[in-house]
């Protein structure tokens, strides 16, 4: 049973987590009432991702997440969750063209939106912007390898580090990125042996989604683990059938109001029957 009275989970308690070798389950939560749940199962770490373009509001790619909305997105999963680690996923174009500007919207996602830490989607070249955001004292984790936001710049969603060079890019980037500051790292559909060089000349905690089993932490998308989702990653398959309870219960509440039986009223006149004029 989860800790119904739970201490809340920062930074030191993931960088205690990976130093003892106790691997952490992490989820994506866009919403207050999931991820008091996700909280209730004892799940430390929550991603606000920007994947909410897609599983909140119907859109084709994350790069539609705007980001008023994920900052209030996130803000919402923290209330939800206050005393899990809660990490907002900066979208598209909200860090990229200005060092400036990314530092001041990361800024927003600690202030208005709670959270604990900012997602950035980066390689070795935005050093300069991860130790930026240090250098202010935001939290940052900084994700490597296949990056969904360069979806449309590489043709469609792709993995990375399959290729001898690319692969050591990829180690490269993670390492220059830790350099520069990163806290954490998340490593994004790359063979396991990217991954585990990874962990191995870092010192953070790294979060795998779909990159092997030596990462400390493992992260996929709630609904699709949860079975809500009509196509799945490899590396994220259902472990239950949310959508078939779902469409039992939506069915049956139909049922219910098809032949009236919605059970005994609760409200009744307390000062006499109604009159009409």
């Amino acid at each position: 049973m989860a800790n119904q009275d739970p201490k809340p989970v920062t930074l030191r308690t993931l960088q205690r987590m990976t130093a003892e070798g106790e691997r952490f389950a992490c989820l994506t939560a866009y919403d207050a009432t999931t991820a008091r749940h996700l909280e209730r199962a004892g799940i430390p770490l929550l991603l606000v991702g920007d994947t909410a373009a897609e599983m909140v509001l119907g859109l084709p790619g994350t790069i539609h997440a705007p980001l008023d909305f994920m900052i209030t997105l996130t803000a919402a999963v923290k209330r939800g969750a206050p005393n899990t680690f809660v990490m907002g996923d900066m979208p598209f174009m909200s860090y990229q063209a200005d060092e400036a500007e990314g530092v001041r919207n990361a800024g927003r996602f600690l202030t208005d939106g709670t959270a604990d830490a900012v997602k950035v989607e980066v390689d070795g070249t935005f050093t300069g912007l991860v130790s930026q955001m240090n250098r202010a004292g935001i939290p940052v984790c900084a994700h490597v390898g296949s990056r969904p936001q360069r979806a449309k710049h590489d043709g469609g969603y792709r993995a990375a580090g399959r290729t001898v060079a690319e692969a050591a890019r990829v180690v490269e980037d993670a390492v220059r990125l830790e350099d520069a500051g990163a806290c954490m790292l998340l490593i994004e559909a790359t063979p396991a042996e990217v991954a585990q060089q990874i962990v191995e000349r870092t010192s953070v905690p790294v979060i795998g989604c779909g990159a092997g089993p030596a990462c400390h932490g493992q992260i996929v998308v709630t609904q699709d683990i949860f079975g809500l989702t009509d196509w799945q990653p490899a590396f994220a398959k259902p472990v239950t059938d949310l959508a078939a309870e779902v469409h039992a219960a939506a069915t049956e509440w139909k049922s219910k109001v098809a032949s009236g039986n919605l059970g005994k009223h609760p409200y009744t006149m307390i000062d006499g029957p109604a009159t009409t004029s």
